[in-house]
C-alpha cells in the first residue's frame, strides 16, 4: 500500500500546477459556454468530464515520465517482464498492478462517455491506446513492452465492468443522487489524496 501512495505523491507532485491551471481554465470556460448559452447544468456530467481531463493529464505525466525499472527497448515476448518482479515488490505495484490501475479510469470514461453495452469495443480501444503509448515511450528512450498492453486491457476491462456496475445504480437514480454521489466520490478522492501529502 505504501508502494502505491509513493506512487501517487510521485505522480501528483509532478502534476498538481498543470491540474489546477487545466481545472481553472475549463470551469471557467464551461461556466462562461454554460450562462452564455443558457443550457441546463448537469453536476454529474460536469465533474465526470472534468474527472476525465485530469485523468488524462495524470496519464501523460506517468507514460513519459522516466522508467524505473531501467529497462528500455523492445520487449514482444509475452509474459517476460511480468515473471520478472517478485510479487510484492516495489516494481511489482508499480508495474504490474499500477499498469491495471492506470487503465481502470480509462475503461471507465470511454464506457460512459460512449455508453457501451460490450466489452470488445472497450478491450480494442485499450489495445490502439496502449499500443500507442509503447510506441511513444520507445521513442522517447522507454520501453516497447507486450506485457504493459496485455496489462493495461485488463485495467480497461476493469473500468468497462466497473461503469456497468455504477450505470446499473444510476439508470434508477435521480440527477441529484447522482450529484450527490459524485460530489462524494469527489471528496473522497481529495481526502485520500490530502493524506497523501500529510
Amino acid at each position: 500500500m505504501q508502494t502505491i501512495i509513493s506512487a501517487i505523491k510521485e505522480v501528483l507532485s509532478g502534476t498538481w500546477p498543470m491540474i489546477l491551471l487545466t481545472i481553472s481554465i475549463c470551469c471557467i470556460m464551461r461556466i462562461a459556454y454554460l450562462i452564455k448559452n443558457k443550457e441546463k447544468f448537469s453536476i454529474s456530467n460536469e465533474i465526470m468530464t472534468l474527472a476525465f481531463i485530469v485523468y488524462i493529464l495524470c496519464m501523460f505525466q506517468i507514460v513519459t515520465n522516466n522508467d524505473v525499472s531501467g529497462v528500455h527497448g523492445v520487449n514482444i515476448t509475452l509474459f517476460k517482464e511480468l515473471t520478472r518482479y517478485h510479487i510484492g515488490s516495489r516494481l511489482f505495484y508499480r508495474n504490474i498492478i499500477g499498469n491495471i490501475i492506470l487503465f481502470i479510469p480509462f475503461g471507465f470514461f470511454v464506457s460512459y462517455y460512449l455508453k457501451l453495452d460490450k466489452k470488445s469495443f472497450i478491450f480494442f480501444t485499450t489495445l490502439v491506446v496502449s499500443i500507442i503509448i509503447e510506441l511513444i515511450q520507445l521513442k522517447i528512450g522507454r520501453a516497447f513492452d507486450v506485457d504493459d498492453i496485455i496489462l493495461n486491457i485488463v485495467g480497461g476491462i476493469l473500468g468497462y465492468y466497473l461503469y456497468r456496475i455504477v450505470d446499473k445504480i444510476f439508470r434508477k437514480s435521480s440527477e441529484n443522487f447522482k450529484g450527490a454521489i459524485v460530489i462524494v466520490a469527489l471528496l473522497t478522492a481529495l481526502v485520500f489524496i490530502a493524506l497523501i501529502f500529510v
